[in-house]
């Protein structure tokens, strides 16, 4: 009887020992299924929580000024209760700013930075006490200099900013339509430099970007929506732009 090449016994081996450390790695992650609208109150959250409209925003704090959106439909809202003395210091003890992104009129991202006098200082300590006033699991992934936990259709990072605590909880989803509307403006204003100019006197176009154009009289010019257009009408590439 010939006994199995000792190569195959090697790599059966560390095959199944690549199976059990994968597995291990795996069932070491932490795991969050919560969803944004489980999220429990929370007073370290000072009566904020993703998905509240502006009008919820303002009804909890006045001093929420509507700010105007930009062209994504993005409103970045901030307010400083610990330096203005309008807030009431009971209410937000401890809270440096409070940072508020809304998308169409919803918060989608918030972002909180604590004070020094704040109950959790350390980023271990800090992870730990926000995780069981919200419910999260306890161990949370290193990430950008912070920890970062990712859930079912949101994401929370904390980290130290300026020797104290923060939390940003955001909507992914959210960010995805703001990525998304963000590249769709990219590639319209990319369009629109794109059009080629064509001088009717000498029947040659010009890509907008071609220096030799500043030469031609406004007058002469004639727009093209690309180079197939000005050459479908008779134009041709003018040669100081090749």
């Amino acid at each position: 009887m010939s006994c199995p090449p000792i190569w195959n016994i090697n790599r059966a081996w560390w095959l199944l020992l690549l199976a059990v450390l994968t597995a291990a790695t795996a069932s070491a992650q932490p795991t969050c299924a919560l969803k944004l609208d489980q999220l429990p109150e929370s007073v370290e959250l000072r009566g904020f929580h993703v998905g509240m409209t502006f009008e919820q925003a303002k009804a909890r704090v006045p001093q929420v000024q509507l700010a105007r959106p930009d062209q994504f439909g993005v409103a970045k809202i901030s307010i400083n209760p610990y330096f203005d003395p309008s807030f009431d210091k009971t209410t937000f003890a401890d809270v440096r700013t409070i940072s508020l992104d809304f998308l169409d009129g919803r918060l989608v991202s918030l972002w909180i930075g604590y004070e020094r006098t704040f109950k959790w200082q350390t980023l271990d300590a800090f992870v730990a006490g926000i995780s069981k006033s919200l419910n999260l699991p306890p161990a949370w992934p290193v990430k950008r200099g912070g920890r970062q936990l990712t859930c079912d259709g949101f994401t929370v990072l904390a980290s130290l900013i300026a020797g104290s605590p923060s939390i940003r909880i955001s909507e992914d989803a959210a960010q995805e339509t703001i990525a998304t509307r963000r590249e769709e403006a990219t590639a319209a204003a990319e369009a629109a430099a794109a059009v080629v100019i064509g001088d009717q006197r000498t029947k040659l176009y010009y890509p907008s970007d071609c220096s030799a154009l500043l030469g031609i009289s406004e007058l002469k010019r004639i727009k093209f929506k690309d180079k197939d257009e000005a050459e479908k009408a008779g134009f041709k590439l003018a040669k100081d732009c090749e």
